[in-house]
């Protein structure tokens, strides 16, 4: 049945285009009113006019967004600078929805390298490497190799902070192979000792610290240099070398001497470490230690210093004291990184809606413009070639559309025709005989009264079954498939329909009216559905309980402000339908979270 549906339906399809001649072509353009001819030859002189302007007038404005991308860039670093990095963070995200990193991939690089820096510093190395990953596609489009390492930078230290080594070692060796600064090569080493270091490779790690310490640009720079120093110290203190304090004492020597308060925080933890077995000793250095990371804001080492004196207190007040400030200071770290965490999700959520809003006609509009740029030669012959497209699709619809009112026509009038038919052949004879009966009987007798009520009603059967002869039957056989079949119907590639449960049901043993009320209402779910909702998942569920039927409708659309839900005729259909058959409906929505709808009724 269905196949030939099919069948029939191709061959009409086939049928319309080739039997488009240009005979009919003339025909119809004939039927279009002489307005509409009129508009249609405006259009195409206007085509035809800007066609032939210069596309250069958009240089100004392209000039004018990369001035305000730098203007914004600009005050992002001004932001950065003073640690303002919530601000910082919102411009950077500003300038880069305004990129077009295929055009300007190094300010889109340049944007979301200081995002993802930013989202790492507050410890989101999630969003952090999600930032930096969205700027690998456009890598191969700068020019200096020292931006693409700070992105392999930040993906290295990301996945160092979550404990994946491999593949933080995999980011961190890509500076060998790009041409950067000597330093950033230094760096690249470092922190692949470092993970040595916490792999517990110590020999390993030290090889590689005492060969940076002997760079030439490391003894110039007192603070990193000190760090070198301070790693070194660490290898032999795990390898349980004496010489660890040597290093631990030219660290703090350096550290004072600079005023670097986060390295001598560093150090002096060490060294609280390396005299583990003298208390007195390990407790002023961690002491120490948490007062300069307290004096450079370094909360994590702070923490890590406090937790070593709590550690190593005998006294249970002081442990009590020490407890409670940790977690009070642990408390309000971690609900203060949350906080930026969700900012800065919000900010790129916010931004990335924005932008996909208009991203089809940006998109269509710069591909415009590039073949403006590039076929400029040949901006006469692409016109001709949209104007006859245009005049053809013009003509195909007024072609289809006539074609399709004659065949509405014709349909209805062999409908007509058959109802005629059908009222005289089997209507008009008994109407006739029941008249002349009612002229030559006597109605007063009852036996004539009850032939004549039975005529009648014979009579009113027959016209209410042929006014139902274009509704669709809904016996218990193909109940069944005729639902399957109407909710398929509206299955598309955009909307996804998942029935649960039908089968189960056993249908036989409810009457027509419920019968016919399921299908309507279902009908009616899925008609508002495709109408209003822009949904593209629907799930239709139908479960049996106690000499009770229930249908659980959900989908994914856009919803309904349930505050200011107005039951128009869709709405008010379902519930009439459900009153009906002594049912119940819930309907539940809000704006943006989809639409659902609750039905139980009898069995």
């Amino acid at each position: 049945m269905n196949s030939q549906k099919i069948a029939n339906s191709s061959f009409y399809k086939n049928r319309y285009l080739y039997s488009f001649t240009g005979t009919d072509i003339f025909y119809f353009w004939r039927m279009i009113p002489k307005r509409i001819q009129f508009t249609l030859y405006i259009i195409l002189i206007f085509i035809v006019f800007f066609s032939c302007q210069n596309p250069k007038k958009n240089t100004a404005k392209i000039t004018n967004d990369k001035a305000k991308i730098e203007k914004t860039i600009h005050a992002a670093d001004l932001f950065y600078k003073n640690k303002k990095f919530d601000s910082a963070f919102y411009f950077y995200n500003k300038a880069r929805t305004k990129c077009n990193p295929n055009k300007d991939a190094k300010s889109y690089v340049y944007c979301m390298y200081y995002m993802s820096e930013i989202q790492q510093n507050h410890e989101d190395f999630i969003g952090s490497t999600i930032t930096a990953k969205e700027t690998i596609p456009y890598l191969n489009k700068i020019k200096d190799p020292n931006q693409v390492w700070n992105i392999y930078s930040v993906l290295g230290r990301n996945y160092y902070y979550t404990y994946d080594y491999p593949t933080a070692i995999y980011y961190y060796s890509k500076a060998f192979v790009l041409k950067v600064d000597r330093i950033n090569t230094l760096e690249a080493k470092n922190n692949i000792a470092a993970i040595y270091l916490d792999q517990g490779k110590y020999n390993k790690a030290l090889k590689i610290f005492l060969s940076i310490s002997k760079e030439k640009l490391v003894l110039q720079n007192p603070i990193y240099y000190s760090k070198i120093l301070d790693y070194i110290g660490i290898c032999y203190l795990k390898l349980k070398n004496s010489k660890a304090l040597t290093f631990f004492k030219k660290s703090i020597q350096i550290n004072s001497a600079t005023k670097h308060e986060e390295g001598l925080g560093k150090t002096y933890y060490n060294l609280a470490e390396y005299h583990h077995n003298n208390k007195a000793l390990s407790m002023m250095y961690a002491k120490l230690s948490y007062k300069n990371h307290t004096l450079s804001g370094n909360t994590n080492d702070r923490l890590l210093a406090l937790k070593f004196i709590i550690e190593n207190t005998v006294s249970p007040s002081e442990i009590k004291e020490n407890a409670l400030l940790y977690i009070k200071e642990n408390h309000r770290i971690y609900a203060f990184r949350q906080k930026a965490k969700n900012q800065f999700a919000k900010m790129k959520y916010d931004s990335k809606r924005e932008k996909d809003e208009n991203l089809k006609l940006k998109a269509q509009k710069i591909k415009n413009e590039l073949q403006l740029e590039k076929q400029e030669s040949k901006n006469i012959i692409s016109y001709i070639i949209i104007i006859l497209a245009s005049c053809l699709i013009v003509f195909v619809y007024y072609y289809l559309t006539a074609r399709n009112n004659r065949q509405k026509i014709e349909a209805t009038y062999q409908s007509e025709t058959r109802i005629s038919k059908k009222l005289h052949d089997e209507l008009a004879n008994d109407i006739y005989h029941t008249l002349a009966f009612v002229e030559n009987r006597n109605l007063s007798a009852e036996e004539n009264r009850n032939y004549l009520l039975k005529k009648l009603d014979d009579i009113y059967s027959r016209t209410s079954d042929l006014s139902k002869k274009n509704i669709p039957t809904l016996s218990n056989q193909n109940f069944t498939i005729s639902l399957k079949e109407m909710i398929s119907g509206f299955s598309t590639s955009k909307i996804n329909l998942l029935i649960n449960g039908l089968d189960e049901i056993s249908w036989d043993q409810l009457d027509e009216m419920k019968k016919v009320s399921v299908y309507r209402i279902i009908q009616e779910l899925l008609v508002n559905m495709k109408k209003h909702s822009d949904a593209t998942l629907v799930a239709i569920s139908l479960q049996k309980g106690n000499n009770t039927i229930i249908i659980n409708y959900t989908d994914n659309g856009k919803g309904i402000d349930s505050n200011k839900m107005v039951h128009k005729n869709g709405l008010h259909n379902i519930e009439n339908r459900i009153r009906a058959i002594k049912g119940e409906v819930e309907i539940g929505s809000d704006f943006g979270k989809g639409f659902k709808v609750l039905i139980k009724f009898p069995a």
